[in-house]
């Protein structure tokens, strides 16, 4: 609330700055690299005819989009700057909606490879633009349901005042009663375990392909290795999701503590997990690889020849 960011200005100014610095430096490079990949995969036709790199411009897109607008909000709490609760509540949404979304694009790049893998002969009837760009379109009804919901209850349940106040952009605004919060995790932790144990049989089936002798053994490697990444993106950014929580317990304690709690998690779970999707397909696979440095390299040439 906002006595608790009151304390947490007071509580340090060079701290603050040192923090949003640092938040700046972590941010800017991992937006470059996304926006630098995504014009990659629009300069080769073929990116833009497989499912795989169409998930993962469409990964990089969100993840762009969540960071530009975590990154301002950031820089609305850091500065202490109380904005209307009309202006707050579209972007919570929308930043709700591109959290859910990236766990729930991540399945659907597991389950791309699985068809690749274990039933290679229907993968490209399977794996189409079309169905892609539909299950990108379901993703997106998906993740914006929840917001959805809790935005008719917060106007139905809210009064006036509360409303029409001024207040930091979280989502917690959107929250007010505790047993919503509740229910919010609730509904978080049984997401994630079922994207998890999609994401399980994915691996699982993927393996028992690898032993077979009809399977192309590296491509079933490469598989395995692609969808432990994955798992490891969608366990940061899950516990991302928790967060909020555990920073609400600390902030009760020690102002001091929940800083540096806070910007741990912010780097961590923020920031690095979603640095996790340009490595698992922009610098590992060969062929995009090839293209970005390519496009750099056409950049490099074009500025120093002005």
């Amino acid at each position: 609330n906002s006595s608790h960011h009151l304390q947490l200005v007071q509580s340090g100014s060079l701290r603050l700055n040192i923090s949003m610095a640092l938040t700046q430096i972590f941010v800017w490079p991992f937006i470059y690299i996304n926006i630098l990949m995504i014009l990659t995969f629009f300069r080769k036709q073929s990116f833009r005819t497989e499912t795989r790199y169409i998930l993962f411009a469409y990964t990089l897109f969100v993840d762009l989009i969540f960071l530009i607008l975590t990154d301002f909000v950031i820089f609305l709490s850091y500065s202490y700057i109380l904005m209307p609760m009309a202006f707050c509540i579209p972007i919570c949404m929308l930043m709700e909606t591109l959290t859910t979304c990236t766990p729930l694009t991540i399945t659907a790049m597991c389950v791309e490879r699985y068809v690749a893998i274990c039933m290679p002969l229907r993968h490209s009837a399977i794996s189409t633009v079309h169905r892609t760009l539909t299950v990108i379109l379901i993703i997106w009804i998906t993740c914006f349901i929840k917001p959805f919901v809790d935005l008719l209850i917060l106007v139905t349940t809210a009064s006036k005042e509360y409303m029409s106040q001024f207040t930091f952009c979280h989502y917690e605004i959107m929250m007010p009663d505790s047993s919503h919060r509740l229910i919010r995790g609730i509904l978080h932790f049984f997401g994630f375990t079922l994207v998890l144990l999609v994401e399980i049989f994915c691996y699982v089936m993927i393996m028992i392909s690898a032993r077979a002798a009809s399977v192309n053994k590296n491509l079933a490697v490469k598989g395995l290795r692609t969808i432990t990444l994955h798992m490891l993106q969608l366990t940061l950014c899950t516990t991302e999701i928790i967060c909020p929580y555990i920073e609400a317990l600390i902030i009760e304690l020690d102002i001091q503590v929940y800083l540096s709690v806070r910007f741990f998690n912010f780097i961590m779970f923020t920031v690095i997990a979603r640095a996790v999707s340009p490595f698992v397909y922009g610098l590992r696979d060969e062929q995009f690889y090839a293209t970005l440095l390519y496009f750099v390299r056409c950049r490099q040439n074009h500025v120093s020849s002005e």
